[in-house]
């Protein structure tokens, strides 16, 4: 699905298709809420149709390029978070299981939460592009702006973490 993102929009929309879930998936964990995680996405999408003849195939995969763009949209948007107050509301308690799910699943999926919550953000930006973004770690590199063997050296210890924070007692 890797073919040039030529300026057909039928071309956009099979990206869009193939990459949405997967790039909001990313986002929110950056950004840690629903709301902005779309706006960001959206964003993103919209910078990536207006750029998308600057794609350059030699420079990586249309869903690097995208991961890449989103990334600088999320980033500018934690910039623009630390220059405002931030309001005190009632958050939505993440970690509490949907009725629907089992026990066991809930206390995993609210053991990853914590220990994502728990790792610095540059080791919980690289666990979000490599598992929600599904990036290679060639790909990952061309978004990070470092080599293919560091990426995956960074990937690797950033997963060692989580693994620890995950298995730490409570």
């Amino acid at each position: 699905m890797d073919e040039p993102l030529n300026t057909s929009t039928e071309s956009f929309d099979a990206l869009y298709r193939d990459c949405a879930r997967d790039l909001y998936a990313y986002v929110r964990t950056l950004l840690g809420d629903d709301a902005s995680a779309e706006d960001v996405t959206a964003l993103a999408f919209e910078r990536a149709y207006r750029r998308r003849e600057s794609f350059d195939e030699r420079r990586g995969s249309r869903r690097g390029w995208l991961f890449g763009i989103a990334r600088n949209a999320a980033l500018d948007e934690l910039r623009r978070r630390s220059r405002t107050a931030p309001l005190i509301g009632e958050l939505p308690d993440e970690l509490t299981a949907a009725p629907q799910e089992d026990a066991d699943a809930a206390l995993r999926r609210s053991t990853v939460r914590v220990a994502l919550a728990a790792l610095a953000p540059r080791d919980r930006e690289l666990v979000a592009l490599k598992f929600h973004g599904g990036l290679s770690n060639a790909e990952l590199a061309v978004v990070l702006g470092c080599s293919e063997t560091n990426a995956g050296t960074r990937v690797h210890r950033a997963v060692t973490k989580l693994r620890k924070a995950c298995h730490a007692p409570a």
